[in-house]
């Protein structure tokens, strides 16, 4: 899972970014509202964590704009300001929920399973589904009709992204930025291999789930 962190105190940003990434998230962290709506108009994370109080965009009007964007990505206020009315703005703003500082960590882990598992495409065991093939998300384990297998860590990323987004053509930059990230250094031979091995998993657990090429723009997996 890809996580968008958006805070600047400095400090804590690189706290909770190190704290996040031993948790096996991959964080994608900025620390101003221009820089962070450059990172949210590449539609590549699975959750927002966004400060109030930032420069150049404040948080509320960064949420705004996400909205009218229609971009779904659940987004968690992070925010010294705890009085009812701030969380019934932040709420009302179209953020799905809302922590005040100082917080513990383990409830903020808490609130990214919960407004993550929020949506219809995961199961409460950690799962992702399409048609007859079953992702298990935390032992990156793939199972179909016909058996079950292994996948590696990027196997894992990649089927999860494709897995998120039933139907839709992908494009090969969304892609890599997501799971390799903006400024990894990857070829693009990188990709389209991992896309074949992605494809003999799907046969090797005899699914009918298929993962076509759209030529000249990315990938789209189909049920």
């Amino acid at each position: 899972m890809r996580i968008l962190l958006i805070e600047d105190d400095r400090k804590l940003n690189h706290s909770l970014k190190y704290q996040l990434e031993k948790e096996n998230f991959m964080v994608d962290a900025c620390f101003d509202g221009e820089e962070a709506l450059f990172y949210i108009d590449q539609h590549m994370h699975d959750c927002i964590l966004l400060d109030r109080m930032i420069p150049s965009i404040d948080g509320a009007r960064l949420l705004s704009i996400i909205r009218k964007k229609n971009i779904t990505t659940p987004v968690i206020l992070i925010t010294a300001l705890g009085t009812v009315n701030d969380k019934v703005t932040g709420l009302d703003a179209g953020a799905d929920d809302y922590l005040v500082k100082p917080f513990d960590f383990e409830e903020l882990l808490a609130r990214i399973r919960c407004v993550t598992r929020r949506s219809p495409l995961f199961h409460e065991n950690d799962t992702l589904a399409l048609g007859d093939l079953t992702l298990h998300l935390t032992d990156s384990r793939l199972t179909g009709p016909a058996s079950t297998c292994s996948l590696s860590k990027k196997e894992n990323e990649l089927f999860q992204t494709f897995l998120r987004n039933p139907g839709q053509t992908l494009t090969r930059e969304q892609l890599l930025n997501k799971v390799w990230g903006i400024d990894a250094e990857i070829e693009n031979g990188n990709l389209d291999n991992y896309v074949h091995f992605l494809r003999r998993r799907l046969s090797a657990v005899g699914s009918s789930v298929t993962l076509r090429t759209v030529r000249g723009v990315g990938y789209c997996i189909c049920k």
